[in-house]
């Protein structure tokens, strides 16, 4: 199954690591417009090489991370290591604070029909090739993707604790209020345990999809460059993954809303829900704030706030049978699937999975207040509430071989850029620690 390696990490040097929640950036698309224009206005921040700004920004971001490595910016470290990266944070409403364990190292990039990683959502071609094209020219990763093992003994967890008494770098509180801790282990033989214990599992890809793909499609490039002499251990084979215990009580998914910008043909209110009646009982609900409350738990039932009423619509099981896309059983039972199906689709003609993606009536939004907000203002028709997708769910999905609707999940919190680089270039390859830690080739 997967085979994961260690990496002789780079970091920003120690005297920028004291200030590090200034250099650190999250992924591009979780900001608003005003938190990015923030991070570029300082020159040293990470989200310079993981989303340049320029003319050619592959270009800017080799030329920046060049001056970086030349004057000390950033330092490799001198040993190989499995990265312990912990996350503290809170929900909203509650006094738990949660800590999601989990490590950062290199992982075969590994073709999705290998059934090794799996993933959980379609990606957009363009978005591919920008990512494909940036690691291309700079050879160098700046933030990780998530992925999910799932090993119910817990058995990693004491050895990242160990490595967590002498934390190397620490956030006072990122942008979504978490606390991020990195610390590293050198130890040869837990490394080893490491590799032995996820070579017997199948990593679920929870977020990164883009940036996954986009190493896939480059190695892809450098094996047909090759032309049948590649042996498989160059660095560029590998890719930069956080991974979690998917058996661990602190791995959350939010729910992402769906918040209609328009109503196909003109429809009004009552039109809308006349149509949505032979489907779902709708039941009118006093209070619009309190329907992430009556719908939770509950299954194929959703918030509608339309025209300042709130109503709870719960599909009717009878007519769940007329669910007729082309997909698995997993994906058919999941909410969101359900509400693509029946609202989208039966109520407003916007046909099929493709044509729902492309459509620009969408949008999706996260926080709930936002979605009841922008109805009141005017800027959206409706907003459909909906609940949490569950873990089992997520690995139902995956391990049927199918896709969910986008947008399904919201793994929280997200990790960060610039707290540990990861360099697949050509001169990684060949040191004695890349032989001393060689996993026998998978037949």
């Amino acid at each position: 199954m997967a085979e994961i390696q260690p990496l002789r990490g780079w970091r920003y040097n120690p005297t920028l690591s004291a200030n590090i929640d200034a250099y650190v950036s999250p992924l591009f698309d979780v900001v608003s417009a005003k938190q990015r224009e923030a991070l570029y206005r300082n020159p040293l921040n990470s989200i310079h090489l993981s989303v340049p700004r320029a003319e050619d920004p592959a270009g800017a971001a080799l030329a920046r991370l060049r001056e970086w490595e030349a004057s000390g910016i950033i330092r490799q470290d001198e040993l190989p290591g499995i990265y312990a990266y912990y996350q503290y944070f809170r929900l909203p409403g509650s006094a738990r604070e949660y800590c999601r364990k989990g490590f950062m190292c290199h992982i075969r990039a590994y073709d999705w029909d290998e059934e090794v990683v799996l993933r959980h959502e379609n990606t957009l071609p363009s978005s591919v090739n920008d990512r494909a094209e940036l690691l291309a020219r700079t050879q160098f990763q700046t933030s990780a993707t998530h992925g999910l093992y799932r090993d119910a003994d817990f058995e990693l967890e004491t050895y990242l604790d160990e490595a967590m008494r002498s934390p190397l770098v620490e956030t006072e509180e990122d942008y979504q209020g978490a606390r991020d801790v990195l610390a590293v282990i050198q130890d040869a033989t837990v490394i080893r345990r490491f590799q032995e214990l996820l070579a017997t599992r199948q990593v679920i890809l929870a977020d990164g999809h883009h940036r996954y793909e986009g190493s896939l499609a480059y190695r892809q490039a450098r094996e047909l460059a090759a032309d049948g002499r590649a042996t498989g251990r160059e660095p560029w084979n590998y890719h930069l993954m956080y991974l979690t215990n998917a058996a661990a009580d602190d791995l959350r998914i939010l729910p992402t809303h769906r918040l209609l910008l328009e109503l196909p043909g003109s429809l009004s209110d009552a039109e809308l829900l006349a149509r949505l009646e032979p489907y779902f009982t709708i039941i009118p609900q006093d209070d619009a704030t309190d329907l992430p409350e009556i719908i939770a738990g509950k299954r194929w039932a959703f918030g509608l706030y339309l025209g300042g009423q709130a109503f709870k619509i719960r599909l009717r099981p009878e007519v769940h049978a007329q669910l007729n896309w082309d997909t698995t059983e997993a994906v058919k039972n999941l909410d969101l699937t359900v509400l693509h199906f029946f609202v989208l689709e039966k109520a407003l003609g916007i046909i099929g999975p493709d044509a729902q993606r492309s459509w620009p009536g969408v949008a999706y939004v996260r926080n709930f207040t936002e979605c009841l907000q922008r109805v009141d203002r005017g800027e959206a028709r409706a907003a459909c509430i909906v609940n949490e997708v569950s873990m089992a769910e997520v690995e139902a999905v995956c391990h049927s071989g199918a896709v969910m609707p986008p947008k399904s999940t919201f793994f929280y919190p997200k990790t960060i850029g610039g707290f540990l680089f990861s360099s697949i270039a050509d001169e990684e390859a060949g040191n004695l620690f890349s032989d001393f830690f060689a996993v026998p080739a998978q037949s």
